[in-house]
Parts: C-alpha cells; structure tokens; sequence
C-alpha cells in the first residue's frame, strides 16, 4: 500500500506544477522618448486566463509602479512619461497568476539611456549645390528635446528613382544637413533619413521619402556597334552603325544630336562625317578596313567619343570561344561561356527573337571583366525562343561570334505533330510525322511519344528523341484496325496530334509472289513432264501438232458436175456486152446460203474442163478480146474470214483500174463469170456424173486465176 503512495504522489506533484502559469522570461524594455516605458515578455499567450502584474522601480530604486495586464490583451505593459525620464536606473519584475498560483520572473535592470528610441527626423529639402557637380544637399529637422548641437548618429539611404536597390550611409552629425556626393549628373534620387543617441541600442524609424535632383552636365559615353551586311557585286557593303547610353549613364541625360566621323585605316585623311539626331546610321563603305567615331552632344558640352573597328571583308576573325550555356535563375536568365584566350575580357551579347529577325527587336549590351551575362526574365517574352550570340574583343578587333537559341519560359506546345501512315504491311506499318512550327512550339521539343491501340485492346507507346520523324510499328495483327497518335513534349509537358486510323493487310506480297511461284512452278513442270512424255511417242506429238486434212476428192461433192452444179450454184447469166467498161466492172452480189457448198470444186479437174470446152473459142472477156478463165485460189481473200457469207462482201482491187473504178465483187459474181451462156457458152460446164476433185476443207477465201495468155492481152489492152 505505502509503495503505491510513494509512486502516486510525485505524479499528483507533478500535475499540479503543470497548471501553475509559465514563468515569465525574455523580458525587454524600450523607451519611446517623451512618450511612455513599454516593456514585453513571453510566453504571449497562456492555456488559462492569467494575470500579469509588472512592477516598475525607478528613481534608483526610491520609486515603483504598478501596471497590470492579462493574457487577453497581450504579455506586454506600458509607463506612461514623465515618470521615467533618462538618464535613470530601472528595475523590471512580473508577476504571474492564475487560479491555481502565482509565479514571478527574474528582476531585470535598465539604464534608461541605453533603451531609449527617438521619432525619425524631418527631411525639409533635398537640392543640388550651384556649381558642384553630381552632388546633392539634404537638410532636416529634428525632435524639439535634443537642444542644438546634440550629436547624434545617423544614417542615409538612397537609390535611383527607377531602381529599387538603396545605397546606406552612416555617419555622426551635430548639425541637421548633409551632402550627398558621387552621383549621376540630371538624376533624380530618394532619399530617406534616421538616427539615434550615440548610447542607445534602437535606432528610429525612416522618415519619409524626399526626391531630389543632381544638375545636368555635358553627355556620358556611348556604347557603339554595328550589324554587317553581305559585300555587293562591285566590292561595296552596307554597315549599320548602333549606338546608346553606355551603362550608368544619367536616365534624364539630355542629348542633342551625334557627330559619326569614320575613315580607311590606311587613308586617314580620307574622312567623311555625318551629323544625326537618331540612334542609328547607315553607312556604305568598300571592302577594306575602317575606323567610325561617335560622339553625343547637348547644350553643356560634347561626350568623350565612342570608337569601333570595322575589319575588313577578307579578314579572318579569330575564334576564342568554346561553349555557350543559358539557364534560369530566379528570375533572370543567364548566359556564361568559357574562352581559350585569357586576355579577352571584353565581350558584346546579342540577342533577338527568333521569329523577328527585324533590327526593331534587335538588342545588344557590353560585358566587360566577366565571362557571364544576366538579363531580367520580364525583359523578354515567354514561350519565345531566343537567338543570343557571344562576340570576343581584344583590343579593337571582333573575333567569331559563338550562337546559342534558348527561352526565357517553356510552355506546353499549342498543337501536336502531324502524322500519317505509309509502308502498311501485315504486321508493320511506318508512323511519320512533320515537326511542329517553331510558332507552336514553346520550347525546345524534347522528345516524342507515339500512342497506338488496336481495335478493342490494350494501348502501347514508345518514346523518342526529338531528332526522330518516324517510327516502324512491329508485331502488329493480321488484318486488324489500329488507331494512333503522336505527342510533342517540352520540358512544361506534352500535346497529342489527331488520331489517325488505319487496317493491316490480311495477305503480303510477299506471299502473293510465293503462292504465285508455286503455282507457275507446277504448272511448268506439267508442261515438262507433258512434252517429255509426248517425245517418247512422236506420232501423238506429231497428230496434236498437225491433224491429218480430208482429201476434198474423196468427198461427195465431187461427183457434182454439168448442170446439177448449176442448179445448185444458182449461177446468173452474164450480158453480151462484157466489153463495155461499165461491164467490166464486176458489181457486188448477195451470197447464198450454200455458197460454202459451191465453193467446193476441184482447182485442178475445173482447170482441164475450161481449158478443153474453151478451146479454139475466140470470144472476148470483159478485159480484153481473149478469152480469160477466173477461178478462186484457197490462198487469196475474197471475203473476210471471220465475217458471214451472207454478210457485207469484200472489195476486190483490180490492179489495171484506177482507184475510183474499183469496187467491191462477191465470190459468187467470180462464179457467174465463168458459168454465164453469153460469154463462155453452154457447154463449158462439165458432164453431170463427172466427179469434181476441187474440194479442200480449209479454204475460206479466193481470188482470180488468169489465163496464160492473159498478161498479153491485158497488156496490149492497157
């Protein structure tokens, strides 16, 4: 039992410690001169209501006072003046309770000098000195309870009106004026002012604000380039000169106009100058080397003089320049580059956007003693990229410019890439796509993923650097619809381009030309083993290739003769006056229908028959005065081949005529010439029984067989 008491007890100790108020502690005291004594401590604030009871003892220790406060109100209490007036000896104690107890703080001590914090001083004027350059004067009032001739300590600060850096000065005065020195001439400044005792730790509060001017003096220097133009034809060439306010010029520097003097470094004398009112000027020179000096001028005097070497076209500028490098800091972006020539140390920086090349966005500023260069990020605009190049000069000679493109901020591109498929095969297809217009871009392209998916399945991508235009899709589906598209990433993010949509082939052509090949490759092995098989039997080979022809005197028309052949021929008589030429002009007949029947004759036994029944005759032909015997040949056209007997009829050219006095003549007309009463008689036609071997299966066409005697008598009638 006693053992549990024993552990109870320093516990209950304990919790009631923890409810007792926190000690007051870090007390401290300051005392706002002819105002009150206000002294503050911690904690600030308490779990439960507190009262705080601060004691003041002063007059070294004859005098105290009592302020009190609660925890609502703050850890912090105030004597009102004239009880406490420097010089004096303080002693500070407080006291805290709450309902369960009371707790006091340490007694502090303080010498009243050393706390004490004075109202800031009154500026009255701020004001240049007649005749001192860049100087200004600045006077003030201070509070009426330091007496004349009080030292004090001070200090001033002061910036440009358009700059937010200030400039501090500390200094002890006993009189209420100062002199500012080492300005900018026509400057405008601010000025602000505070001070102290000598024996106090607190400095006052800023006064407020004053703004003064510095007089005007003649010009500061001048910052000079210039931007070379490609040589002419005739050797000429154009130089645009630039110039501007060097840095730390005076910002209200009133300038008049610039005086440009240039010449030939090898021809002093030959100088010509130029007068202008602008920051810039054209000049036409030749292709040699050239010195330009330009100086700015204004009421009060002349500006030390800018110069500039213009080298010449077939000078060679030297390289001392390695690498060029841009990054983000803060808000400012900076360029550094690295030199192989340590005794360059001054440099020129240009810079433009890249997509206005024109002198109107132009800029360019001087680096010297350093190898980096920072430029205010809200000086250029976002998602614009940037062309910055790096002169070196030594001396008065521009060495090679080493370029960079770089961008103040990246953004997201404003569109994606352009993409199309090509190469589309059973399992491949080749994904290519057009960059993005720099416009679009924001920033540097990074990398490219491409996004493709069949139809209902899974989404693959694959990621690209930025110097990739195309990509072969692989292992893809026969036959299937995929859809895909590509995304252009910056380092800010990534865009999609629009969806494209596409079909592999179910067959490739590769397989086309394999199944190809195996069919032709068997079909010609049939054909060879066809051939070879037919070689061991010639006589098949030799029937398929040339089929035996019927003996057209063994068929049954031959024994068509005498006048059965000319019933069945239908043949027509021929007029008396054959002689005639309208005569001899054989007109077009329609053929009959059996005319492939009365086509059959023997050639041979048909030649015989004329021959003998026309013997000794001297009737004349419708050529001549002789007679002409006209049989067909199997081997000359009379009519088309592949066109009908009863169809249009054939012309047939007479080669003694003329070509108007042709015309067109049917076999069966050929026929009635020969079979005809009037010009070979009646008995011409042979004897009915005798048979007529003139049959050949194959003959489709016919022409004219003259007589001998024929030739002669044609020619004697020509």
């Amino acid at each position: 039992m006693w053992t549990w008491v024993l552990w109870i007890f320093p516990l209950l100790f304990k919790l009631s410690l923890t409810a007792l108020p926190a000690k007051p502690e870090n007390i401290s005291c300051v005392l706002y001169y002819n105002k009150n004594m206000t002294c503050t401590w911690s904690p600030e604030k308490e779990s439960s209501p507190t009262t705080y009871t601060v004691k003041l003892t002063y007059s070294y220790g004859k005098y105290n006072r009592i302020c009190e406060a609660n925890s609502t109100t703050g850890a912090s209490c105030y004597f009102l003046f004239p009880l406490v007036i420097p010089p004096d000896n303080c002693s500070i104690e407080v006291k805290a309770q709450n309902k369960d107890g009371v707790i006091k703080s340490d007694t502090t001590y303080w010498y009243l000098d050393d706390i004490v914090k004075t109202e800031p001083p009154e500026i009255l004027s701020v004001k240049p000195v007649l005749g001192i350059k860049r100087m200004i004067q600045i006077h003030w009032k201070t509070h009426e309870i330091f007496p004349p001739g009080t030292c004090l300590d001070y200090m001033l600060r002061y910036r440009t009106i358009n700059s937010t850096h200030w400039v501090e000065i500390k200094f002890e005065s006993n009189y209420p004026a100062y002199n500012l020195t080492d300005l900018q001439a026509f400057t405008e400044y601010v000025i602000a002012l505070r001070f102290m005792t000598i024996d106090s730790r607190f400095w006052s509060d800023w006064s407020q604000e004053k703004v003064g001017m510095t007089e005007e003096e003649a010009p500061h220097g001048l910052n000079l380039w210039r931007i070379l133009r490609p040589a002419e034809m005739d050797g000429m060439r154009t130089v645009r000169l630039l110039w501007k306010k060097a840095r730390g010029a005076p910002v209200l520097e009133k300038i008049l106009g610039y005086n440009i003097w240039y010449f030939p470094e090898n021809n002093i004398h030959h100088n010509e100058t130029r007068n202008t009112t602008n920051q810039q000027l054209d000049l036409h020179l030749s292709n040699e080397t050239y010195w330009v000096f330009v100086t700015a001028y204004n009421s009060l005097g002349e500006s030390p003089g800018a110069r500039l070497r213009i080298s010449a076209t077939q000078e060679k500028p030297f390289r001392c320049i390695e690498v060029v490098q841009a990054y983000r800091l803060k808000d400012q972006l900076v360029v550094e580059w690295k030199s192989t020539v340590p005794e360059v140390n001054k440099w020129m920086i240009e810079w433009f956007p890249d997509l206005n090349p024109e002198l109107s966005a132009f800029s360019w500023e001087s680096v010297s003693q350093a190898r980096n260069w920072t430029i205010e990020q809200d000086k250029l605009k976002p998602l614009w990229c940037y062309n910055i190049s790096v002169y070196p000069i030594l001396q008065d000679r521009v060495g090679e410019p080493y370029s960079i493109q770089t961008y103040s901020e990246e953004g997201i591109p404003t569109e994606g890439p352009e993409a199309k498929v090509e190469n589309i095969g059973v399992r491949t297809a080749t994904i290519t796509w057009k960059e993005i217009p720099k416009s679009q871009r924001n920033g540097f392209i990074s990398n490219y993923t491409i996004f493709y998916q069949a139809e209902g399945g899974k989404e693959f991508s694959k990621t690209m650097n930025s110097g990739i235009l195309q990509y072969d899709l692989k292992s893809l589906t026969r036959k299937t619809y995929y859809t895909v598209r590509v995304m252009a990433s910056t380092k800010a993010g990534g865009f999609n381009g629009t969806e494209i949509n596409f079909k592999t082939f179910s067959i490739s052509i590769m397989e086309i030309i394999l199944i190809t090949s195996l069919v032709g490759g068997g079909l010609l092995m049939l054909i060879i083993l066809t051939v070879a098989s037919n070689l061991k039997k010639p006589n098949r080979l030799t029937h398929l290739c040339c089929p035996h022809v019927p003996n057209p005197a063994e068929s049954s028309i031959a024994s068509w003769h005498g006048d059965n052949l000319k019933d069945k021929l239908n043949l027509k008589e021929f007029d008396d006056s054959v002689n005639t030429e309208e005569d001899q002009i054989l007109k077009p007949c329609p053929a009959p229908t059996d005319l492939i029947d009365k086509l059959v004759v023997n050639f041979e036994n048909f030649l015989e028959e004329i021959s003998t029944e026309e013997a000794g005759k001297s009737q004349k032909t419708f050529l001549g005065g002789e007679t002409n015997e006209y049989v067909t040949s199997p081997n000359r056209p009379g009519c088309a081949p592949w066109e009908s007997f009863e169809g249009p009829q054939t012309s047939t050219e007479i080669p003694s005529r003329k070509p108007q006095d042709t015309t067109e003549i049917c076999s069966e007309a050929v026929e009635q010439l020969y079979y005809s009463d009037q010009s070979l008689g009646s008995n011409h036609v042979s004897e009915e029984g005798t048979p007529n071997p003139y049959l050949k299966n194959s003959v489709t066409t016919r022409e004219f067989l003259v007589h001998e005697k024929v030739p002669e008598q044609i020619k004697e009638e020509f």
